[in-house]
Formats: C-alpha cells, sequence, structure tokens
C-alpha cells in the first residue's frame, strides 16, 4: 500500500517542475491525480510557461505509475477555469482528498511594470486562493490542503533601495507571504472540520523559473545580461547549507508527507524545505 493509496489529488501548475514532480510522487505513491496548467505564456513574464506538450507528458508519465490523470488546460487566475476542470475530474473519480496549490510566476523585471505586478499577484496568490476555494464544497474529514509559498515571503520586506524600480519582483514576495497568511487563518477554519491545510516554503528550486533569464538578472544586477554561469554560484546566497538550490523531488517529499496520514495532526505549519534559507535571516524564536 502505498502512503497515499486511493486518494485523488488535485495540482495546479503540474505541467512541469514542481508541479510535475508532486503529481508523480504522490502517483507513485497510489493517488489519481487531477493536473491543471495554463499551457500558455503570459506576456509580462520574461520566461516561456509550461505547454501543451508539457501537461501531456505529465499524464504520460503519471500513467506509467500505473495511476490515472485527468489533465486539463485551465487558468488558474479564473476561478470558473479551475471549477470546470476539477469537475472533470470528480466526474472521473468521484472524490477529492488532497489539494497541492503549486501554480506560480516569477515576474520580476516585467514589462509593463504594473502590469507584471498584477499577473505575479492573480496567479501566485488569487489562483492558490481560487485554487482551493474551487475545492473546499468536495473536502472532507481527513483531507489535506497544500500550498506552496517561498523562502522569500519569510525574507526582511522592509529594505526597498529601488522604490517601485521592480514592480513584479516586489508583487512576488508580496503574493508568497499573503498566501502563508490566507492559509494560516483557513487552516484554523477547517481544523474543527478535520481538514488540514498547510503552506510548503522552498528556496531557490531547480526549475525553470530559477534558471531563467530574469531570475539571473536578479542575482547578478551587475551584469547586462547574466548567462547561468554568471548567476549560479550567487545562487548560494540563500542558502546556509552550501547548496545553491534544492530539485523539485525535495518539494515533493514534503507535499506527500503532509498529503498523507502520517501528518494527520500538523495543520497550520509553514514548512520550510530552503536547506537553512530563514536561518541566515532571524535569530531563534518560538
Amino acid at each position: 500500500m502505498g502512503r497515499v493509496q486511493g486518494k485523488v489529488a488535485f495540482i495546479t501548475g503540474a505541467g512541469r517542475g514542481q508541479g510535475r514532480s508532486h503529481a508523480l510522487r504522490l502517483a507513485e505513491e497510489g493517488a489519481d491525480v487531477i493536473a491543471v496548467d495554463i499551457c500558455e505564456d503570459i506576456p509580462t513574464i520574461g520566461y516561456p510557461m509550461a505547454s501543451q506538450e508539457d501537461l501531456d507528458e505529465t499524464a504520460k508519465l503519471v500513467e506509467k505509475t500505473g495511476r490515472r490523470i485527468v489533465a486539463v488546460k485551465a487558468d488558474v487566475r479564473e476561478a470558473a477555469q479551475l471549477k470546470a476542470a476539477l469537475d472533470a475530474g470528480l466526474a472521473e473519480f468521484g472524490k477529492l482528498d488532497i489539494v497541492v496549490a503549486q501554480a506560480g510566476v516569477a515576474a520580476m523585471k516585467g514589462k509593463p511594470a504594473m502590469q507584471a505586478w498584477t499577473d505575479g499577484i492573480n496567479t501566485n496568490l488569487i489562483g492558490t486562493i481560487n485554487a482551493i476555494q474551487v475545492a473546499l464544497p468536495h473536502l472532507g474529514e481527513g483531507a489535506s490542503i497544500i500550498a506552496t509559498s517561498s523562502a522569500a515571503a519569510l525574507m526582511d520586506a522592509h529594505s526597498k533601495p529601488n522604490p517601485g524600480g521592480d514592480p513584479g519582483g516586489m508583487g512576488y514576495m508580496v503574493s508568497k507571504r499573503m498566501i502563508a497568511e490566507y492559509v494560516h487563518y483557513l487552516a484554523t477554519e477547517l481544523a474543527v472540520r478535520g481538514i488540514r491545510a498547510n503552506v510548503i516554503h522552498p528556496t531557490n528550486c531547480n526549475t525553470d523559473m530559477l534558471q531563467s533569464p530574469p531570475m539571473y538578472q536578479s542575482f547578478r544586477p551587475d551584469l547586462e545580461n547574466p548567462t547561468r554561469a554568471d548567476a549560479e554560484p550567487v545562487f548560494a546566497v540563500q542558502q546556509a547549507m552550501r547548496v545553491p538550490y534544492v530539485d523539485p523531488e525535495d518539494i515533493s517529499n514534503a507535499v506527500l508527507w503532509l498529503a498523507s496520514d502520517e501528518s494527520r495532526f500538523v495543520t497550520g505549519m509553514q514548512l520550510r524545505v530552503d536547506a537553512g534559507g530563514y536561518l541566515k535571516w532571524y535569530d531563534y524564536h518560538v
């Protein structure tokens, strides 16, 4: 028996990266999957989004584990699209046990600047809220909600050497911090119903978001067109452990634990998978 045997998971941003990794890890442990991704680019985001071919590949990989999947193109910014995707999955599987609100973008350096702010907030924060709230009517006792925030949410936001210079970048931090607060209060309301809600805060994760020109520019603002080779040595500044980033599978293992009954009394947690990054920013406190 797998650790989530017989459960059904609704996963956003499942076309590639962390979302695909989560879908595969949960499927390997016995879950069927309802997977969604936008499958089209967002003009203000300086790297390509997952494609329909990416989402199709996720479906093939899940099916190779022996589990079933319903994969639907949907934009998390649109609650109606998410509801339709979830309804398609419910028609196939008949229930819902796990929600993984994973979809997110990094809008730093995006142009027009305030549209980059809007697209980042709408995808990361509103998209997370949409995914969770279309799922809530279908969740019962024992269900688990997992939202992806970021180690960026835990960093000091008060140092703004260039106010207004990069609204998309600031919007990333703001959206991730507000996800953490939203889930904290949601977990309080759901606890008495036997439904758990937790947040995972990854540090740099080796995905297309990290390995992109806007992210390289954020880590090497001293260079006009930094490359991966220029930026990667600086990635390590985020972590206390001597690594430039973690891998999607490292986050998926945390998702699996929070989705499983092994964590049945864990709720309202802000779980850091950050290679000690938090330790560089804060003194000890309970």
